[in-house]
């Protein structure tokens, strides 16, 4: 019995079909590649996540600033020796003259002060009388209240204050120039 193998050309083991290619690679590096792929994602998710909560903030912020009051009129009212007696801010937006005391003058039992608006030219004009003894108050005030004006001042009065076409009957008890900011 004559029998024959076949061999290759030199004698080798038959051919096999060659390994495909992802077999080739380590395990460890298939490993490393997912590892970085979740990496990515996650850092993916957190920027995306961040930017949202960016976006939110910012819009917070920008409704928030919209209700705070909007100061463009500002006066410090001064005494005879020139020491701050009145703080005097306007609100705009909400129509509001806020007045701060600085000192510690009060009317009398049987007195009001009164804020008037000054212009150059033109009898002053009743902005409104301090009903409270307190530090700081308010009083309601048009937003055009204050176009034109030049200065403000306290004048003295009898109890709940002059009629507007009668003007102020003692001098000023305190006077200030009034600066409009720039927007």
């Amino acid at each position: 019995m004559n029998q024959t193998t076949s061999a290759g050309p030199a004698g080798d083991a038959p051919a096999s079909t060659p390994e495909p290619a992802f077999r080739r690679v380590p395990s460890w590096w298939r490993a490393l590649a997912i590892f970085l792929l979740l990496v990515i994602l996650l850092g993916w998710a957190a920027t995306a996540s961040l930017f949202e909560q960016s976006k939110a903030q910012i819009s917070h912020l920008q409704a928030k600033l919209a209700k705070l009051p909007q100061v463009r009129h500002i006066a410090v009212l001064l005494d005879d020796k020139a020491a701050p007696a009145l703080l005097v801010t306007m609100d705009t937006t909400s129509g509001v003259l806020q007045l701060q005391r600085l000192n510690e003058v009060k009317e009398g039992q049987e007195d009001s002060m009164q804020l008037w608006a000054i212009q150059p030219g033109q009898p002053p004009q009743s902005l409104g009388v301090i009903g409270s003894k307190l530090k700081t108050l308010q009083l309601p005030a048009k937003g055009t209240a204050l176009t034109g004006v030049t200065e403000l001042a306290i004048s003295v009065e009898n109890k709940g204050g002059v009629p507007q076409s009668q003007g102020p009957r003692l001098p000023w008890l305190f006077k200030g120039a009034l600066v409009q900011k720039t927007i």
